[in-house]
Parts: structure tokens; C-alpha cells; sequence
């Protein structure tokens, strides 16, 4: 099993995240993980960062380490999904995005969704059959697309996380970091 001290975990996010679904588990994870990245695709508001969202308003930039583009599952042990409505309603529509979660799931990394970043699971193909949550205004989203869906602070099945909201956030990296020392995760992959 691997120690949480020598994982390498990818955030992925666009303008429009909610800022403490970044910030907060970036933070928290870079004290204890080997390294954390944030990548995001090229099409942004500013050049080297990506944009939050907070208290009905734009928040603080992040800075990005990497395009989307050059991202691959190889070097990271789990990849995370800050939520918002922006951020994932805008990368759900970005194939690029999606098939890097997927390559996530194929290769039985934990992948961790909160708030509205389920959508992206949903898109992925990753909720059906599974017990998860999420915002509660995407909950219809979730049953229509097959989940077991239940009100909790965070869930996991199979390695993939999936949290409420802001006021979920300890217990959503707490599980991650659970998830990630577990190891690779076996897992069936949905077909499309």
C-alpha cells in the first residue's frame, strides 16, 4: 500500500471552481502528498492561472502547472475535482477532460469528485451502479445517470470519492488520502 507521503495527485479545474473546493484540499494535500498539481485547458481568462469563485463573485487566481493537454494518469496517483457550477459545467463539455478522467478510472486511481464535479462522473460514465453524492441540485442528475445516491458528507466506492459540498471538505480529503493508501483499485469500467 502506498504512503500517502509518496503520492502524486492532480487537481483538475477551470475558471469558475469554487474557491475553497480548490484551495483547501490542494492545501491540505500538499502538506502531506509528494506533490499536488493543478492543470486546467488552455481556453482561461488569464494565461498562467485558472480564476475562482467565491461568495457570488470572482475569488483569487490559482496557478496552473500544466495545460490538459499534457497531463497523463502515469505520474499521478489520484485526480481530484474541485466543483462550483462553472468549472465542471464548462470542462464536461471538454473531451479532452473527460478522457483524462477515464484514463483515471481505467487505471484504478482514485478519482474524487465534489460538490457539482460529479457531473463530470456523470459524463465519464462513472456513477452508474455505484453509491455516491454530490450537490444536492444534482442529485436528479446522479439517479438519472444511475447512481445510489445518498445524502452523506463524503462517499466512496471503489476508489472514486465523491463529496457534498464546502462544508465537506475535511472529510472529503480525509478519504482521500484513506483512498490513495489503499493502492489501485479494482474496478469495473463502464462502457459508454
Amino acid at each position: 500500500m502506498p504512503k500517502i507521503s509518496k503520492a502524486k495527485i492532480l487537481i483538475l479545474a477551470t475558471d469558475g471552481f469554487e474557491q475553497s473546493e480548490l484551495d483547501v484540499p490542494r492545501e491540505k494535500l500538499k502538506a502531506v502528498a509528494q506533490l499536488v498539481h493543478v492543470c486546467a485547458p488552455k481556453q482561461r481568462k488569464q494565461k498562467d492561472s485558472i480564476i475562482g469563485w467565491q461568495n457570488q463573485d470572482w475569488g483569487k487566481p490559482v496557478k496552473v502547472d500544466m495545460e490538459l493537454g499534457e497531463a497523463s494518469t502515469s505520474l499521478y496517483d489520484a485526480i481530484v475535482l474541485p466543483g462550483g457550477q462553472m468549472n465542471p459545467d464548462t470542462l464536461r463539455q471538454n473531451p479532452e477532460a473527460i478522457k483524462l478522467i477515464k484514463a483515471f478510472l481505467a487505471d484504478g486511481k482514485v478519482v474524487a469528485a465534489i460538490c457539482h464535479a460529479p457531473w463530470l462522473l456523470i459524463e465519464a460514465n462513472a456513477v452508474r451502479g455505484r453509491k455516491a453524492t454530490s450537490y444536492t441540485s444534482i442529485k436528479t442528475d446522479m439517479i438519472n445517470a444511475g447512481a445510489n445516491w445518498v445524502d452523506e458528507p463524503v462517499v466512496s466506492e471503489d476508489g472514486i470519492v465523491t463529496s457534498r459540498n464546502p462544508g465537506d471538505i475535511e472529510a472529503f480529503v480525509a478519504k482521500i488520502i484513506e483512498e490513495i493508501e489503499e493502492g489501485k483499485h479494482d474496478r469495473a469500467v463502464l462502457a459508454a
